[in-house]
């Protein structure tokens, strides 16, 4: 079972960028004292209850979001794969004006909302989260005039591609699949990874911007990873069978970084603790377009998100302006 002390900590951000109200999300939090399945007083249990209230109250949009709390961080069982599953339906049902799309290779299916007109822009989280809940995010750019694609990291969610050393290629992929020549990659934590991976290799991708993106050291620093937190190493263990320290050869070398020919906007917490400063120290010394916010703030600055999004949609509208 996770350590519910980290879940709660972790979980925090995810709870801020969905927008679910401050006062809810510590309701929910002071009620849960295990990780044990679906029980009363569990972390997927609590957060599924008051998701079926808003359920009951058709209020279908908040109850995705509170059902994706509960699978978070990931599915170990029933009752996460319950609340993974009913995260899905009731926003399919909530009449959000988004498309299903679906990608299919060889390796897995790519499973996508879409929408708008305009400018392409490609929404992801991390690996502990799941396309639905930047769904919203993706409603914001298409009300500010461009179209977007909201998708999720292999294996999480309805992505069933391998997580390994290749999966920056479901960006290329999906590009195809929509026949775009052209596309800007907002793509968080390790989401991000992948854009700037791809941005190295593919040139229809004409910005990467991106929260708390592991680059190097996060794979290869054996020190750091030793004080990574348990939740992280485990999410990346049922992700893709390897503790990080198994990832190597998942580090970006620094001449894939010079290859990157377009802008690079990247949001930094100065306390992170699952990204490593020379991480974005790497990033400022090889990308030649690069720009940096950083935070005094943990893991995806949980205390700063109306900053964080101001700044993102600031540094899109400077890059699809160009």
């Amino acid at each position: 079972m996770n350590d519910v002390e980290e879940l709660k900590q972790f979980a925090l951000v995810h709870a801020r960028t969905q927008g679910v109200p401050p006062e809810l999300t510590d309701a929910v939090l002071g009620r849960i004292t295990t990780d044990n399945g679906g029980d009363p007083g569990s972390w997927t249990g609590e957060w599924s209850r008051v998701a079926e209230e808003f359920e009951a109250r058709q209020q279908l949009v908040d109850a995705s979001r509170l059902y994706t709390m509960a699978r978070f961080p990931f599915v170990d069982g029933p009752a996460r794969q319950y609340a993974l599953d009913k995260a899905v339906d009731t926003f399919a049902r909530s009449g959000s004006g988004l498309e299903p799309f679906q990608v299919d290779t060889p390796a897995g299916v790519i499973r996508c909302w879409r929408g708008g007109t305009g400018p392409l822009v490609l929404v992801s989280g991390g690996i502990v989260s799941i396309k639905e809940q930047w769904a919203g995010l993706l409603g914001q750019l298409i009300g500010a005039g461009l179209s977007g694609v909201v998708t999720e990291l292999p294996q999480a969610g309805g992505n069933s591609l391998p997580y390994d050393a290749e999966s920056w290629r479901m960006i290329p992929a999906i590009l195809d699949a929509l026949g775009a020549d052209s596309a800007y990659a907002m793509m968080m934590s390790f989401s991000g990874h992948l854009a700037l991976r791809a941005a190295s290799q593919d040139r229809r991708i004409k910005g990467v911007l991106t929260v708390g993106a592991p680059v190097s050291g996060f794979f290869t620093d054996a020190a750091w990873q030793q004080g990574l937190p348990r939740v992280t190493v485990d999410t990346i263990v049922h992700l893709t069978g390897e503790k990080p320290g198994g990832l190597a050869d998942w580090a970006l070398r620094p001449g894939e970084l010079r290859a990157i020919d377009v802008p690079v906007a990247y949001v930094a917490s100065k306390r992170d603790e699952i990204i490593p400063p020379q991480d974005i120290e790497l990033l400022a010394a090889n990308v030649r377009q690069f720009s940096l916010l950083e935070h005094d703030d943990v893991h995806g600055s949980p205390a700063h998100t109306a900053r964080t999004g101001a700044w993102l949609t600031q540094s899109l509208q400077a890059m699809t302006a160009k």
